[in-house]
């Protein structure tokens, strides 16, 4: 694992363990292995593969196993479930409430989790206007990122 790597899912772990325990929640083996999983691709990644990964490595073969870790994540705000992929991928913000955007490519896969305020904004001000009360909300942008613009992909 690059040296970046490891500091970007230590600093995850970290993050995770500190809104775990401020919301009493528990941040068990296979949950930190899971949430490790996620922050070490650099593309969001599907359950069954999650699954793979962790029976290579000598974990139970149970796939409600990982469905339960990533539930779990997911109520802690620690990950997202990207709809247009049927995938996960860690939460920058780890455990902060907030409206999850992301640009996702269609031709490589790459997902790049952004912050608009006004976005946001705008969607919290519509869900007030018709007295909805959102559990949690995820924008996805599918399209094409520059490096497969340039590659002519």
């Amino acid at each position: 694992m690059r040296a970046a790597q490891g500091s970007r899912v230590s600093r995850a772990i970290d993050r995770a363990e500190a809104t775990c325990l401020a919301r009493g929640g528990r941040l068990t083996a296979i949950r930190r292995r899971v949430l490790e999983l996620l922050w070490e691709s650099d593309e969001p990644v599907k359950a069954y593969d999650l699954l793979a990964r962790m029976r290579a490595e000598g974990w139970s073969s149970a796939p409600s196993l990982v469905y339960r870790a990533l539930a779990f994540l997911g109520e802690m705000g620690l990950v997202h479930h990207l709809a247009s992929r049927n995938a996960y991928v860690g939460c920058r913000r780890g455990g902060e409430a907030h409206c999850a955007q992301f640009f996702v490519c269609e031709r490589c896969g790459t997902v790049s989790e952004f912050e608009d305020a006004g976005l946001s904004a705008r969607i919290e001000a519509a869900a007030d206007r018709i007295g909805f009360v959102a559990a949690a909300s995820v924008v996805e942008i599918r399209g094409c990122c520059t490096r497969c613009l340039a590659d002519g992909r």
